[in-house]
């Protein structure tokens, strides 16, 4: 099986795509991405790529951030996304990574000026977090990114660099994942992926003023706990100490799904255990991200997978 990349508005082997060492988004961070999930689905012998026009819209939204005018619409790069996958020719879950980019070979801190491409690669994802038995967390010394900085409601590549100062921070001192603080010292969320927590019966999570990235797994739980539950959820500031006391806890994220916080800083949430909420959150998110609810029918792709094409290659304009 050939792994595929969609590179200069073309299908093409992985193995020859490839970018220039002065690259501006290697050397600066002028990039933004998304990660997209295709899940499969063994009884239906098809992928659901899931809220796959919501990640475009995100992606397109960071573009305009960082000045890049794609030539595609949302609608364009979801056709293509699908035709990549059924190229790819796998029949497991799969991590579809779109990435628009500066692309000039130049040395010079700037967005203007440069030219932009865009890129697909499919691949597989492990395990992320551990979502059947929960994970340990902790505090990062390190604060989240103020949207003055580097706005966060884009995923561009240069606010990752926090992310991964956090991430590593955590598993050096034995934890899962780090939970990172705003500059006033508010919750903001981990390395990547969103929190929530259950205090008093209810769903409770930081707002977008708190330099979250919007996530789309985020809300896809909101909907649910909203119209499966009947648990409505407050958007608003989160103190370090509440997290200690809840009675739940979890991440949420496309590489995540949901994942249950058992300890934050040595105190065990809750019982110490996946709570009851979580656990019943984490089987609706099941059936929904392979397709099956017909409710949410608005955020299903569903694609079937092809025998990969070794050698043909397709210009797309």
């Amino acid at each position: 099986m050939a792994d595929y990349a969609f590179f200069h508005k073309q299908f093409m082997p992985l193995s020859e795509a490839k970018i220039g060492v002065l690259t501006h988004a290697l050397h600066y961070g002028t990039a933004c991405f998304e990660g997209i999930r295709g899940n499969w689905d063994s009884k239906e012998k098809r992928f659901c790529l899931f809220r796959i026009q919501d990640h475009y819209k995100r992606m397109l939204g960071g573009c305009r951030i960082l000045k890049m005018n794609l030539p595609y619409s949302v609608d364009k790069l979801s056709q293509v996304t699908k035709e990549l996958v059924e190229r790819s020719g796998y029949q497991e879950d799969v991590y579809i990574r779109p990435l628009a980019y500066k692309s000039s070979e130049t040395v010079g801190v700037r967005l203007h000026n440069l030219e932009d491409d865009f890129l697909i690669v499919v691949t597989t994802l492990p395990p992320y977090l551990d979502t059947e038995n929960g994970v340990r967390s902790c505090i990062s010394s390190w604060r989240r990114v103020d949207d003055t900085m580097i706005p966060p409601r884009g995923k561009i590549c240069g606010i990752y660099v926090n992310s991964a100062l956090a991430k590593t921070e955590a598993w050096e001192n034995g934890f899962d994942e780090a939970i990172l603080l705003t500059q006033d010292g508010h919750v903001s969320e981990g390395s990547g992926e969103n929190i929530f927590l259950i205090s008093g019966g209810k769903l409770i999570t930081p707002p977008s003023s708190d330099n979250i990235l919007m996530g789309i797994t985020r809300d896809t739980v909101m909907k649910l706990a909203k119209n499966e539950l009947g648990i409505d959820t407050i958007e608003r500031q989160v103190d370090r100490s509440e997290l200690y006391v809840a009675e739940e806890c979890f991440f949420t994220g496309t590489a995540a799904n949901i994942a249950p916080i058992l300890e934050i800083d040595h105190r065990p949430i809750g019982t110490g255990e996946i709570g009851k909420t979580t656990a019943k959150l984490q089987k609706l998110f099941a059936a929904v991200m392979l397709g099956r609810n017909p409710k949410y029918s608005d955020w299903y792709y569903l694609v079937s997978p092809k025998t990969p094409i070794q050698s043909r290659r397709n210009r797309i304009s």
